[in-house]
């Protein structure tokens, strides 16, 4: 049968998806989204697990194109729980009657762009084919789950779980003996949940992180109102910010004051929690000397919220700079290492050798246990993406063109994959900022260079290889100044075996990757190629 014509194919119905949804109709266009789960949402809809929320504060972590729906929809905790995530979601598709148009429970296989006809192909898991002008992959950055490859798994006669794949019913681990694998994002927030059901919990931890306390709470009608009436004005400061939000920026070098004020300063931003913490001077992630004393300040407040000192030492990062790794926001995790039916295993002085029918063994010593919890992160960046055979011009592959590593033009488009478009790709801010500043640029970007098509005629616009090129060559740089490359993260690839080492998000800020695409489309989309039906 022939493919079904459409004008925009979106793959993917989180949060990105379901804006660019939004946009494409206010275009005028005939759009449909494919998402594999089987209600939107994205990485709510997946990440269920015991304490799932988000890391960035709630207020903020919402869209801003409305601003009736900023006014109607009321948050309740500083930092907003998984369900209730989920529940703003169903009510943006409801309000904006997006339902219709998102195909649920559906793979896109593969995706294969026709030179001759000038449209993206895309094949589903339900046989179905669907041909349209517009591709844009709204993946997610951390939408493909890792389970490391131990030995025994298949064997394992209790249940095991990865908190990026959680079960939709409620998993009870009252009485159970239940071991943890990682100490991520996830790993942090599940933790302690987990620690006040089980019988025991022994925590697997491969490489510590740094994690800065929640102070998470009820958001008080004082702090909402004061949101509310000044949403305008937040959102416009934190377009402009490195990381897309409404942190206190500092211009000082923590070189540059006395012990005495640099540690006044940590203490203050300490108290205030969050990813604040970052910003106490504006040399932590370039310059070593001054990360020493922000890694040596957040050591004395492990120290002092672990009683055990071996363990305090063992949940002591030492192996990276504060901020090169995905740091943490957290809810009593370190406190809950005092309790006496938690252990923690460090990972690299005693190795998973293999998981058993009754457990797993560490070091030669077996660990018996009734359930294992992976919260083992994500392939990141790339894994979605690579999970669609995506064709480009001549057939190419794009993951044999990004066999070294991602190449994109702003982290956009790809050279040589015309009319396709990455939501917060590789190569774009993306995961090292708000998260929703970065996608809601992304997709009004992406709708303004559609909208932009249509008004001159032309059907097809397509990264350059110069661009790309150069583009790479500033993401790359932008890198080499920072302390990224100090660390084995998911930020350069390290987490996954074989997977290039590179710098995968542009660590540039928010507020300056703005301003290079805003000025790229101002002068007539600069680096890519523009066609209209007459040019074919």
């Amino acid at each position: 049968m022939p493919p079904t014509n459409i004008d925009a194919i979106i793959v993917g119905a989180g949060f990105s998806g379901i804006y660019m949804l939004k946009r494409c109709r206010e275009l005028g266009l005939s759009a449909r989204v494919i998402e594999a789960g089987g209600g939107a949402g994205g990485t709510w809809y997946w990440n269920r697990y015991p304490g799932a929320r988000c890391d960035v504060e709630s207020m903020t972590y919402s869209y801003s194109f409305s601003d009736e729906l900023q006014q109607e929809w009321t948050w309740t905790e500083r930092y907003a729980r998984q369900p209730e995530i989920l529940r703003y979601i169903e009510h943006v598709l409801d309000r904006f009657d997006l339902r219709r148009d998102i195909q649920l429970e559906t793979r896109v296989t593969s995706a294969v762009f026709d030179d001759a006809a000038n449209r993206w192909i895309v094949d589903t898991d339900w046989g179905e084919r669907l041909s349209a002008r517009f591709c844009i992959m709204a993946t997610g950055c951390m939408s493909t789950p890792h389970v490391p490859d131990y030995e025994g798994l298949e064997r394992f006669e209790g249940d095991w779980y990865h908190t990026g794949l959680w079960p939709h019913e409620e998993i009870d681990f009252t009485g159970k003996r239940v071991a943890v694998i990682g100490t991520g994002s996830s790993g942090v927030q599940s933790i302690p949940v987990i620690a006040a059901q089980a019988a025991h919990l022994t925590v697997f931890q491969r490489t510590p992180n740094f994690s800065i306390p929640a102070w998470n709470g009820p958001l008080s009608d004082d702090d909402v109102q004061m949101w509310k009436s000044r949403y305008p004005e937040l959102r416009q400061r934190a377009r402009g910010t490195r990381v897309g939000d409404i942190f206190e920026i500092s211009e000082t070098s923590a070189l540059e004051v006395s012990p005495e004020v640099r540690d006044g300063t940590f203490e203050r931003r300490w108290r205030e929690g969050s990813f604040n913490f970052l910003q106490s001077f504006n040399d932590l992630i370039t310059n070593k000397a001054s990360n020493d004393f922000a890694v040596e300040f957040v050591h004395d407040k492990i120290r002092e919220r672990v009683d055990d000192p071996e363990v305090a030492e063992l949940l002591c990062p030492k192996d990276h700079p504060l901020g090169t790794k995905r740091m943490c926001v957290d809810t009593d995790y370190y406190e809950t290492f005092n309790r006496a039916n938690v252990s923690l295993v460090d990972v690299k002085a005693t190795p998973i050798e293999e998981i058993t029918p009754s457990g797993l063994k560490a070091g030669g010593k077996e660990h018996e246990l009734d359930a294992i919890v992976f919260a083992t992160g994500f392939d990141a960046m790339t894994g979605a993406l690579f999970n669609i055979d995506i064709r480009g011009r001549d057939g190419i592959r794009l993951k044999q063109k990004w066999s070294n590593g991602p190449r994109s033009y702003l982290g956009l488009a790809v050279a040589g994959f015309p009319n396709l478009f990455t939501v917060t790709g590789p190569g774009s801010p993306s995961v090292l900022s708000n998260m929703m500043n970065s996608l809601e640029q992304h997709i009004e970007w992406i709708a303004d260079c559609i909208d932009y098509l249509g008004e001159h005629a032309l059907d097809s616009i397509e990264a350059s290889v110069e661009a790309e090129d150069e583009w790479m060559h500033h993401v790359n740089d932008a890198a080499d100044k920072t302390l990224f490359f100090q660390s084995n993260t998911w930020y350069v690839g390290a987490n996954i075996p074989g997977k290039p080492r590179v710098i995968y998000p542009y660590v540039g800020g928010v507020g300056v990757y703005r301003g290079i695409c805003d000025e790229i489309a101002a002068k007539g989309y600069e680096g890519f190629t523009l066609s209209g039906p007459q040019d074919g």
